[in-house]
This record gives structure tokens, C-alpha cells and sequence, in this order.
């Protein structure tokens, strides 16, 4: 008999390994009740769960208790129609002691007969996104209350001269409401009948893509009236790239005097000063 020396090599078991901890996100199998029945490594991690508690745990239990219910009936309602839920996005409870915001791609598990009998979850953390996007939102929203208690008539259009933003001032002036007018072109939504700078060059709202335009319009209400205006556009450039995104136009209705004023009081104070 040939005796063996030294230890034998430790084999690793390729029954036990899971190809799904090799995910580079998080990933979660459900069955039919929402009883979470495989996580896998990223999914632990991301609970501190070594001994498997994750296992046989309600999937929204891990959710913020006002968030419970709501994702209770989703997962339902999803089983009961057979339908993949859309993306969402969802507060999850974390090792760390707080909530980080994930967004959740999720589709059905079915039998060979095509019945919905659980669903799989891939979980990837956007909290930082979601952070900037509100930011974002909060910066827009504050952007539009300035722009709506200016007294200037107000319109900024992208680089190719679609209209983004009609202020309230601006739809006093031309008669149109801010909403008939996004996503047209500008020069097609609100035709000048003449234009005239400063130097006497025919100009356009498009040409203050390249530098700052001032001049005198004429234009047509959206009562096919004509109106005289003093149009003052300026370049929005993006000082990070150096490129134009778009163009800003502040617009004065010009009086019979040939003085040009804001839509409301500062007409009066002008006409007082004339006096």
C-alpha cells in the first residue's frame, strides 16, 4: 500500500456556487408570495447578510414602512396580470443604517405553461443620480419663478430655435399661452414682419447664437396684430464646453413715442417721465 503525504488539495464545490454572485449588481429571485428565495453576494453585502437571513424575508420588508404597502400591491398586481412591471425606483433600507434610493428592473418568472410563479429583481443604486436630479428639478422650478415675476418678456429657445421657455410677461405681450408655444420653432411661431439693429442689419432671433443682437421688430400677435418691439437676445453658452445651447430674447413692446417698456407698471412710470 502507498502511503500519501501532505495534505490533499482542497476542491471547491462547483455545486454550491452561485454564477449570479458574480453579477456586478445586485440581484433577487421572489416566488409567487414575494418570500425572497435567492440573493445573491451584492444583495448580501448590501444588507450585511452572511447566515442567509435574506432568505424566506417578504422583499418589502426591506422597504421604508410607508413604501410597504404600496410595493405589496405592485408585486401583486404584477403576478395577477402576468405583465412585467415597469422600472421604478425604490428606497431600500441598507447595512449602513440608512435608505439609498435603487432603481429596480424587474420581470416575471414563469412555469413551462407561462403561469407567473415569481420574479427576478436586478437592483442598481442611483442615489447619487436621483440626488442631482432633484437638485436639478429644484433649480428649474426656482428658474421659472424668477423668470415668471420678471415684468420683461421673456423667451429662450435651444440652439436649433426651439422655443423652451415663455414666461408670463411674454404671453401677455404676444397672446400666446407658454404651452402653444414650446417645441415650435421660433421664427415660425412668431414671425417678424421687419427687424432692424442697431447698424441697420437685417438680423434675426437665431443670429444671437453667435453674438449679442439688439433691434426693433415688428411682429404678428397671435391675433394677427402687429406689434413693435425692441428684441435684446443674448447667447446661453455652456461654460464648461464653450458651446452655445440656446438663445435668450428679452422683448419691450416699443410705445408710439419710440420708447420701449416692460408689459405692465414700468410702462406707467415711463409714460410719467414723458410727461
Amino acid at each position: 500500500m502507498t502511503e500519501i503525504s501532505g495534505a490533499m488539495p482542497a476542491v471547491e464545490s462547483n455545486a454550491q456556487s452561485d454564477p449570479f454572485d458574480e453579477l456586478p449588481v445586485a440581484y433577487v429571485e421572489m416566488d409567487a408570495y414575494g418570500a425572497i428565495t435567492r440573493a445573491n453576494r451584492l444583495t448580501r453585502l448590501l444588507h450585511s447578510d452572511d447566515s442567509g437571513e435574506l432568505i424566506g424575508k417578504l422583499a418589502w420588508e426591506l422597504m421604508p414602512i410607508e413604501e410597504q404597502e404600496m410595493s405589496c400591491a405592485a408585486f401583486m398586481a404584477a403576478m395577477e396580470s402576468g405583465e412585467d412591471p415597469p422600472v421604478a425606483r425604490r428606497s431600500i433600507y441598507t447595512c449602513s443604517g440608512n435608505f439609498r434610493m435603487h432603481e429596480l428592473h424587474r420581470n416575471l418568472i414563469r412555469d413551462t405553461g407561462g403561469k407567473p410563479v415569481g420574479m427576478r429583481v436586478v437592483t442598481v443604486d442611483v442615489t447619487e443620480a436621483h440626488k442631482a436630479q432633484d437638485e436639478s428639478q429644484r433649480a428649474r422650478l426656482w428658474l421659472e419663478s424668477v423668470l415668471g415675476s420678471l415684468t420683461d418678456a421673456i423667451i429662450v429657445t435651444d440652439a436649433l430655435g426651439f422655443i423652451r421657455t415663455v414666461n408670463p410677461a411674454a404671453e401677455e405681450l404676444v397672446g400666446w399661452k407658454a404651452a402653444e408655444l414650446k417645441g415650435k420653432v421660433i421664427e415660425k411661431a412668431l414671425p417678424l414682419l421687419s427687424y432692424r439693429s442697431d447698424n441697420k442689419t437685417q438680423v434675426s432671433f437665431t443670429m444671437a447664437l453667435d453674438k449679442r443682437a439688439t433691434g426693433v421688430a415688428t411682429m404678428l400677435s397671435r391675433e394677427r396684430r402687429e406689434i413693435r418691439v425692441e428684441i435684446r437676445s443674448s447667447p446661453i453658452v455652456d461654460k464648461d464646453h464653450g458651446i452655445t445651447t440656446g438663445v435668450v430674447s428679452v422683448l419691450r413692446k416699443v410705445e408710439d413715442d419710440g420708447q420701449a417698456c416692460s408689459i405692465g407698471a414700468n410702462c406707467l412710470e415711463l409714460d410719467e417721465a414723458s410727461k
